[in-house]
């Protein structure tokens, strides 16, 4: 698949700890998102943050958070990325999600090897 031009960016602001049917949500968006057949998605860790709670999360040796910030981001057409915000907003109880219109230079995939899946 070959995309260029106008796109848009997803970008999904949630904690480590939140879960999907016992799976981390951060990996059952991905692999949603992989499923929709979405272009490609990073998953972040970051080292702190704070939300809509105020709460702070630090990876501090003195104070190891297991709720550390999590920011998935995703890219694609926009179409394909609006169509995706219907199931984002059934899994996501609390969270951010934005979107910035994106100027995608190259997205040029080839098929993988069977054995890199």
């Amino acid at each position: 698949m070959k995309i260029t031009g106008q796109g848009m960016l997803l970008r999904i602001f949630i904690g480590e700890s939140d879960r999907w049917h016992g799976r981390p949500l951060h990996e059952a968006l991905m692999l949603e998102a992989r499923e929709a057949g979405l272009a490609g998605a990073t998953v972040l860790r970051g080292l702190a943050g704070y939300g809509a709670h105020s709460r702070v999360h630090t990876a501090k040796v003195l104070r190891l958070s297991e709720d550390l910030p999590i920011i998935l981001e995703i890219v694609d057409r926009e179409d394909r990325i609006r169509a995706f915000l219907p199931l984002c907003d059934e899994m996501i109880g609390e969270g951010l999600i934005t979107l910035e219109r994106v100027e995608i230079l190259k997205y040029d995939a080839r098929k993988p090897a069977r054995a890199e899946e």
